[in-house]
């Protein structure tokens, strides 16, 4: 099993066991609104799960108002799995207008509504449920579709909860309307709650001058009693879910690590850590005892005690929500653990939608103690995304602060959020509704699961899961396998040898085939692909990463064998046919002879199989360490060097679009039999801006450890910069022939780019050069080379060279090693010495990037018969990313 899993279900079971021993936490404070109302039901019905009574809407004082001549109907709901069912037992449904009223008090208020989509008569289909919701004159919902809502997120229910302020004591109406856009829409609910809140838990108190933290702004902000606001997420950030009975008296819903997990990004999945200390007694001195339970604030996340580690990456969650509304960000945080006491024993800042809150934030100093809970507010805008997503993500990142002299620990934590959606200038809360699902015989994506409410117990969770998995897999393969078989028939009757997918496709019935010319890749068959490789015997396997395994093999073309390399995707691959498809689109229409070529795939009977010419020296890696490979001579590692960066420029000059390869590594540069460096693997590539005002691709973080470009990592933001970054791990590699990231190393050499750029400032690069390399390096190509190596990683993106620039330099170095005899004829320990300066000149190791008009007329020449012809046309119809998940420097 994956040990991030077993370390998550281990955790889950832990924290379930407390949470029953535990028993219900004492409620510290008492609703005078504590309304619960079960629609379509007469008489009273106990909740079990928290034992509050819900009280029918039939004939009685909440009995729904509707104009005359029109009903509604009141049904018994078909049985869920839930342990606890109600209010979902019974519904109101009308295909006409109704209203509730209730009678309250005046203060701020939760408004929660449940809804189970099912249904409930031939009249009533699910699917056909359409409707708005308003309440105190705020749009809450607009042409709502539970179902497709429920479908979208794997739950059987749906509930939202809402927080308004009733201003004197007056009655709040809330009206459910059927949409006009179709005659068979309805609305229904089936359970409304209420209940009270104390004053300004979350809005902000008349009395008081600050408000939130208005992120990107020095102003605070203030959430006045006249706005509304939706509940989007409540976390026990590593702890276990909190249901209604263990909250505070106000009954919300805490999610735990089973739903975090879902919105944590891979480096803090893999390197986060979760203290907790269940022992301590929190001191609710700075902040009311009701603001959160206690167990909030006796788990915790946090990045880790390694400071290196921490160097290299923010601790970091992506929440999807609605676009163009504001949010309120509530984080809850407790510091428990015994060795942080005293203020800036641990600093770290906070960003909010990419943007900084705290520049440094400390938890003593915030709450006066350890054990001391606190909480910070902030307001952040969310603006609208590229394309017509409908949800784009709101980041939350922590980071250790980068001054160590400050903080005894370069750590960050966090207890517990709560974000929600502000209503708008016009009163309005209302979302679009997602995306449908996709129908039952595609594999579906995962997503995150928005919290229906209920306690699903750990096991069925894991069962569904795999049974679920499973059967879709196994549907995915029948469907694959039909598909890709209709389409080779189909291309074999029109000669083309292009497979199944099409460069541009619409929702209509026509599907348009790909206008790449047909010789460009070749559809194998599964039968070919097994003759080649021996129905995939293991003696042929000459690679295995998380893509599968890669077979050597040898198949028919132009009239006779050719050898090639056929990488097969493994069953339980996290990666599917949408990657699988940009891999094929991206290479088939690359050709340079710096980038490896593409022969072909296949796709039957559900196989995902691409077929490449082979490289007889591997990888770039296998001559740098952990080998029995000789190794290289410096002047052929620097030809290497030079080939992979012309193979990178193309990528991002030489097509009609800039192409960032995102996951440049020593493993994805593959050498052919005349040491010829070829750059590979395609599968985190992505298509750069074509809009010239828009100079980065705003995307989750991909990539491989020790290769991250850190400023990518911190501001989700992708550039071509971001390559150029993992080109100068490579160089540092190529010269200290040692990996990118080494765990078990001392902190400060644990990862090669900081240790390079550290020896290099303090001038000792002695230390960390390839023993093989002592006295074969001239020193005037060293202090070039390194040069380069180092602008490459600089933190700041738009202070590294360009490829174009890249490639100039490392041609410079090899001039500048060559004329001083190559490796034979060095000097002293680091080569050359002084005699290089004799036969350049003065300047040498000081030239710009500027090339002299010579040595770039004779490079521009040299590139350009490299290129061999692409069709940049078609490149337009590329899909945009590949392999799912930041991945381990041992590749794929």
């Amino acid at each position: 099993m994956n040990p991030n899993l077993a370390h998550l279900f281990l955790t889950l079971f832990l924290q379930i066991i407390t949470l029953h021993v535990a028993g219900d936490s004492p409620s510290v404070y008492k609703p005078v609104d504590d309304i619960t109302l079960q629609c379509g039901f007469s008489g009273d019905q106990v909740n079990q799960q928290d034992g509050r009574t819900w009280s029918g809407d039939i004939n009685s004082k909440f009995s729904p108002f509707q104009a005359a001549g029109s009903s509604s109907v009141y049904k018994a709901a078909t049985p869920i799995s839930s342990s606890s069912q109600v209010p979902y037992t019974t519904a109101r449904l009308s295909r006409s207008e109704f209203t509730y009223t209730f009678p309250l008090t005046s203060g701020q208020k939760f408004i929660r509504l449940y809804f189970y989509p099912t249904s409930y008569a031939a009249e009533f289909d699910r699917s056909k449920s359409l409707f708005s919701v308003e309440a105190g004159g705020f749009t809450l919902l607009r042409d709502f579709n539970a179902s497709v809502t429920a479908d979208a997120f794997s739950s059987e229910t749906v509930s939202r909860e809402f927080c308004l302020n009733i201003a004197s004591e007056q009655s709040l109406n809330i009206t459910f309307t059927p949409s006009r856009a179709s005659p068979d829409a309805y609305a229904f609910i089936n359970g409304i709650e209420i209940v009270s809140m104390p004053d300004n838990l979350y809005y902000t108190s008349p009395q008081s001058a600050d408000g939130p933290v208005s992120v990107g702004s020095i102003n605070p902000s203030r959430i006045e009693n006249n706005a509304a606001m939706e509940m989007v997420y409540r976390i026990n950030v590593g702890g276990s879910q909190l249901s209604f009975n263990r909250d505070t008296g106000m009954y919300r819903n805490w999610d735990g690590i089973q739903v975090e997990y879902n919105y944590l990004d891979d480096l803090s999945k893999n390197f986060s850590v979760l203290p907790q200390n269940s022992s301590i007694q929190p001191d609710f001195s700075e902040i009311p005892e009701y603001s959160a339970p206690e167990e909030v604030y006796r788990t915790a996340r946090s990045m880790g005690t390694n400071k290196t580690i921490n160097k290299i990456y923010n601790l970091t969650w992506g929440f999807p929500v609605d676009s163009t509304f504001y949010y309120f960000v509530r984080l809850h945080f407790c510091e428990f653990e015994g060795d942080v006491t005293l203020p800036r024993d641990r600093l770290f800042q906070i960003f909010i939608s990419n943007q900084t809150a705290e520049q440094m934030a400390d938890v003593i100093t915030w709450s006066r103690g350890n054990g001391k809970p606190v909480y910070k507010d902030y307001v952040v805008f969310v603006p609208a995304g590229a394309g017509s997503k409908k949800k784009v993500h709101l980041f939350l990142a922590l980071q250790a602060t980068p001054k160590d002299r400050l903080t005894n620990y370069n750590d960050a934590i966090l207890n517990g959020l709560e974000i929600f959606k502000l209503s708008d200038s016009n009163r309005n809360l209302a979302g679009p509704n997602p995306d449908p699902p996709p129908p039952p015989n595609i594999a579906q994506p995962e997503s995150p699961k928005v919290s229906d409410k209920k306690s699903i117990p750990l096991l069925a969770i894991i069962a569904g899961v795999v049974s679920g998995v499973f059967v879709l897999a196994s549907v995915f393969g029948f469907l694959v396998f039909r598909r890709g078989r209709k389409v080779k028939d189909s291309s074999s009757r029109q000669g083309t040898k292009w497979g199944p997918f099409s460069s541009a496709t619409t929702k209509s019935t026509k599907t348009h085939r790909s206008s790449l010319p047909s010789d460009l890749c070749r559809y194998f068959s599964l039968a070919e692909i097994k003759a080649a490789t021996q129905n995939f015997d293991s003696v042929f396997i000459i690679g295995v990463g998380g893509f599968g395994h890669v077979y050597k093999g040898n198949v028919n073309m132009d009239g006779g064998l050719h050898p090639v390399a056929i990488k097969r995707l493994k069953s339980e691959s996290s990666q599917g046919a949408h990657e699988f498809k940009t891999e094929i689109d991206m290479l088939s229409q690359l050709r340079h002879v710096h980038l490896v070529p593409l022969v072909g795939y296949c796709m039957d009977d559900g196989e995902m199989i691409l077929v490449y010419d082979y490289m007889a020296r591997g990888t770039l890696r296998d001559h740098l360490y952990n080998t029995d490979n000789p190794p290289l001579p410096w002047d052929q590692r620097l030809q290497i060097c030079i080939g992979a960066a012309r193979g990178l420029h193309y990528l991002h000059t030489g097509a009609k679009y800039t192409i960032i390869h995102r996951d440049v590594k020593s493993t994805n540069i593959l050498l052919d039999e005349k040491w010829v460096a070829k750059v590979s693997d395609f599968g985190l590539s992505k298509m750069g801006s074509t809009n010239v005002s828009q100079t980065h691709i705003s995307t989750v973080v991909k990539g491989s450890f020790g290769y991250l470009d850190p400023e990518y990592y911190r501001r989700q933001q992708l550039t071509e910069k971001s390559d150029v970054y993992s080109f100068g791990v490579v160089l540092c590699e190529v010269l200290c022939a040692r990996p990118a990231l080494i765990r078990t190393a001392e902190k400060k050499q644990m990862s090669l780019a900081e240790w390079t750029k550290i020896c290099h400032r303090n001038g000792k690069l002695d230390q960390i050069i390839d023993p093989s390399l002592r006295g074969k390096i001239g020193n005037a190509c060293l202090k070039k080379y390194v040069e380069i190596a180092v602008s490459c990683m600089h933190d700041s993106g738009i202070e590294r060279p360009s490829m174009n620039d890249v490639v100039w330099g490392l041609e410079f170095a090899l001039q500048l090693q060559q004329s001083v005899g190559g490796d034979s004829n060095s000097n002293d320990e680091m080569g050359g010495g002084d005699d290089i300066e004799s036969v350049t000149g003065s300047d040498v190791g000081f030239i710009s990037w500027e090339e002299s008009s010579e040595l770039k007329k004779s490079r521009v020449s040299k590139t350009s018969s490299d290129h061999n012809s692409t069709t940049n046309e078609s490149i337009k119809g590329m899909s945009g990313t590949v392999f799912s998940e930041i991945n381990d420097p041992n590749g794929r």
